[in-house]
């Protein structure tokens, strides 16, 4: 039986996507990115699953690619062909990553290195251990960043530091990394399981409509104009609208208690589409 070097546990609509090489910092090889991409199409197939978590096993988060596997290729002389299959699944990791509409945390508890940063780069936000460490290290090897770096990092960090992070392939310290917005929260190492668990169980119990449409509208609204911003708010205000969960957020607020949310979001098909929303069909 192949080794699980990808392991996915679903709970109270937390699933958390667990790299499992430890010994190897989860250094990806084998077929460890194919068992990634299975392991996110079943997470985008779970009715249960409201938000996603993705971390690493052990001390690290993820140290990037399989050095000794790339090694082998060059003192053979192999082709770019040989290597592209790397680059090919890398890239259908980030664009599974890309198309879930519900929220993606990367739990970075460690070093996050190469294409390890970029994966904790593709997720939606990144809760960080105060042990964490970030780095585009691709050019100690000589190499290009790739699984989506070049998209995510400059419009994430700028331009002028993401050249300075890829030109020099240095780590960066937690703290450093939240500064530059690419962590959103940092907590000790000794409670981070906790913290992050804490965090996506919030998300897990909070509207799923208002959160999913959050998500969509902010990720598009880089590509769109004002009036295009406005005509997408008022298509997600509309299906909010429309949801249990708007009746129970302003009951709840009026009767001074906490708000007893929906357990999931209800099909696109149970709610009938505005004007607006036809903006985008």
């Amino acid at each position: 039986m192949a080794e699980k070097t990808v392991l996915l546990e679903v709970s109270a609509g937390v699933a958390v996507l667990t790299l499992n090489r430890p010994d190897k910092l989860n250094a990806f090889a084998g077929d460890m990115r194919e068992q990634l991409i299975a392991r996110l199409d079943d997470v985008a197939a779970s009715p249960e699953a409201r938000v996603l978590v993705v971390t690493g096993a052990g001390r690290a988060f993820c140290s990037g690619g399989d050095v000794e596997h790339m090694t082998r290729l060059a003192e053979r002389g192999a082709p770019f062909e040989e290597l592209a299959p790397l680059l090919e699944a890398g890239e259908g990791v980030v664009r599974r990553i890309a198309a879930l509409p519900l929220p993606v945390i990367a739990a970075v508890n460690g070093v996050a290195a190469g294409a390890g940063a970029n994966l904790a780069l593709a997720c939606d936000v990144r809760l960080a251990s105060d042990a964490a460490k970030l780095g585009e290290t691709f050019v100690r090897i000589g190499l290009h960043p790739d699984w989506a770096g070049t998209w995510h990092l400059p419009r994430l960090a700028g331009l002028a530091k993401s050249l300075d992070l890829c030109w020099t392939g240095d780590l960066i310290e937690a703290g450093e990394a939240q500064r530059l917005g690419l962590f959103q929260r940092v907590w000790p190492a000794a409670s981070f399981e906790r913290e992050w668990r804490d965090y996506a169980a919030r998300l897990a119990a909070g509207p799923q409509v208002a959160i999913r449409a959050a998500k969509a509208s902010l990720r598009a609204a880089p590509g769109r104009g004002l009036e295009e911003c406005l005509a997408a708010e008022r298509a997600a205000q509309e299906r909010c609208w429309q949801s249990p969960d708007a009746a129970e957020g302003v009951r709840a607020f009026v009767e001074k208690r906490a708000p007893v949310f929906a357990s999931s979001a209800p099909p696109e098909s149970d709610l009938a589409p505005s004007r607006a929303a036809r903006t985008f069909e």
